[in-house]
């Protein structure tokens, strides 16, 4: 019994995007990276499911007409965090609002008893959403995305030494609003 073929990788995709024009393949890459770009920045927009389903279409809109720009010298995934960081920073340089805090929740209300976890991610999405979107990209891709400093710096275009300033000034500024979150 033959064992079944063995998927594609990105970069057989990529090139059958590129030179046969493969929507199907295309869609494979998609399928396979959306989870983590969407979850990027759901984090990124402060638990905003609708905006950051928005913002993943644009990402991955981009990406397809700028696919021939990929050069290979990163992992595909970095460079699909790149565009979606670069899609939210631009959408929030584009906002004149602050950035949007997720809705309030209550423990004591008698109609809905929420568990402290529940609570504990309220107050840490609470925490990301004051962040600056650069302070709060780096945070979330090392420590969500499990990205290593130097990958994500790459992912925002910056030296090390910046990135990790954001991280630093991210990981104090979460410390001490946590602390005063009651």
């Amino acid at each position: 019994m033959a064992s079944p073929p063995a998927a594609p990788t990105d970069a057989e995709l990529i090139t059958r995007v590129l030179l046969r024009d493969d929507r199907r393949a295309f869609g494979e890459l998609v399928a396979r990276h959306q989870s983590a770009v969407r979850g990027l920045l759901r984090r990124l927009t402060g638990g905003d499911l609708a905006q950051a389903d928005d913002l993943a279409q644009e990402t991955f809109l981009r990406a397809y007409r700028g696919l021939r720009g990929y050069r290979g010298g990163a992992k595909f995934s970095s460079w699909l965090y790149r565009i979606a960081c670069n899609v939210f920073f631009s959408r929030d340089r584009g906002s004149r609002e602050a950035p949007q805090e997720p809705p309030a929740l209550e423990a004591g209300n008698a109609e809905l008893a929420l568990p402290d976890l529940v609570l504990e991610r309220h107050d840490l999405e609470k925490a990301l959403a004051a962040l600056k979107p650069r302070e709060r990209a780096a945070l979330v891709l090392t420590y969500a995305n499990e990205l290593t400093h130097e990958e994500a710096a790459v992912v925002l275009d910056c030296p090390v030494g910046t990135l990790k300033t954001h991280v630093a000034r991210a990981k104090e500024k979460l410390r001490r609003q946590l602390e005063e979150t009651p």
